[in-house]
């Protein structure tokens, strides 16, 4: 049988992209001094990019300076330079695929260390039991903030174009901001922005609006989106459903799938409510149902490492497979994939009862793997976590006094 994992895909707005795999987001947290990408990020991505991937979507990219969910985060925003953002383009479409660039706004789910605004849809903070000082304690949105955010966005992917990216990613997963506000247990407003599902889905949809009409026609818009939370009583998979039939009207090109948020780690395949405990394509039962509704091309992200794996999901239905911590060990394993070979390794697992804390070393162990391979090293999958967490904790602290002292410094010029 003919595989589709090496056909391509052709989206609404004329791209065409030459496979159906895609290395999804994960948060590098490698910004240079300013929050521009630099050199490492360019390795990183030039990397990628010969591995054989049809599409990179970048780590999440911040449309506002104060708001970060880590300090060593990329941001674009009218005050940013555009060569650094134009080598970054460049060095993803260096292997002849496409690259789009992700933006997000974390909302609630910023650090209590970090300066600038925690914001969310309603002053509800992040719950995650004696874990939960880790954030900090938001305030709800105004309108103003609100509307300023919505443009916030559209200028990001106004000069994410301008800079030679190929699309964006509208981030609404993972319960940061815009899933904040999709989010029955976050969103408590009464006004226009709460309530009925129509109205929690305002601002996103305002945000694809806007987002779409500063870019031209054939530039990529995609919406990163929860197929659940995995909370009880939180956005479930029909919201999900009817939230796809609302971007469909609206020139998106594509819907990326995954679930979960911090306080239920999902995406990295511990729930809260242990409603999926796959051990590959965490949310293919999900998406599969959702496939049989949705008017437009849909993505599955989510604990995907192996070729049948990836042709399963495409059987489904599903027009994209999306892999994330697979390329951070593997980084050419669609070239392996080509040549019918597998991944010679996976992350060694976490196994911590402590979900956050599992989640957190998780990631630690990711960033890791990244940083070796954009300093032109081999992956070391077998880093114990503990040691990854520590060591990602020191950097973290590096890099926030950093961006506080550049954030400062900012403030200062625009005062």
């Amino acid at each position: 049988m003919t595989s589709e994992l090496f056909s391509p895909l052709s989206l609404r707005s004329g791209n065409v992209l030459d496979n159906r795999i895609a290395k999804a987001a994960m948060e590098e947290n490698m910004a240079d001094d300013g929050q521009l990408p630099g050199k490492e990020l360019f390795a990183l991505y030039r990397r990628w990019a010969a591995g054989g991937a049809g599409l990179l979507i970048t780590g999440n990219v911040m449309v506002h300076a104060e708001a970060l969910t880590g300090p060593a985060g990329v941001v674009l925003d009218d005050a940013a330079p555009l060569e650094p953002f134009a080598e970054w383009a460049e060095a993803g479409r260096s292997g002849g695929g496409a690259i789009w660039m992700q933006i997000n706004h974390p909302g609630r789910q910023i650090g209590s260390d970090m300066p600038g605004v925690v914001w969310g849809p309603s002053a509800v903070g992040v719950d995650l039991g004696r874990h939960s000082g880790r954030f900090g304690r938001p305030v709800a949105m105004t309108p103003e903030q609100i509307r300023a955010t919505v443009n916030r966005y559209a200028l990001t992917a106004r000069r994410a174009e301008q800079a030679g990216f190929d699309g964006v990613e509208v981030h609404a997963a993972h319960g940061y901001l815009l899933s904040q506000f999709l989010s029955p247990l976050v969103n408590r407003r009464t006004d226009q922005w709460g309530g009925s599902l129509e109205n929690r889905a305002r601002m996103l949809l305002d945000v694809v609006r806007a987002v779409r009409a500063a870019v031209s026609p054939s530039f990529a818009v995609a919406v990163k989106l929860n197929s659940a939370d995995f909370q009880r009583g939180g956005f479930d998979a029909d919201d999900a459903r009817r939230v796809i039939e609302m971007l469909a009207p609206l020139g998106v090109d594509l819907v990326e799938l995954s679930g979960g948020s911090y306080e239920s780690p999902a995406m990295s395949g511990r729930p809260a409510d242990a409603r999926t405990q796959a051990r590959e394509a965490y949310f293919l039962d999900l998406a599969k149902d959702l496939v049989t509704s949705s008017p437009l091309p849909l993505m599955l992200t989510g604990g995907i490492t192996r070729r049948d794996t990836a042709e399963r999901v495409l059987d489904s239905g599903v027009a994209l497979v999306g892999m994330g911590t697979a390329l951070a060990v593997t980084p050419d394993l669609p070239e392996r994939w080509r040549r019918g070979r597998e991944a010679d390794a996976r992350l060694r697992p976490v196994t911590w009862s402590d979900k956050a804390l599992a989640a957190a070393a998780g990631m630690a162990q990711v960033r890791h793997q990244l940083r070796r391979l954009a300093r032109g090293g081999r992956p070391t999958p077998r880093t114990h976590p503990a040691f990854a967490l520590v060591s990602e904790q020191r950097r973290q602290r590096r890099a926030l006094r950093r961006y506080r002292a550049w954030l400062s410094a900012s403030q200062r010029t625009a005062a």
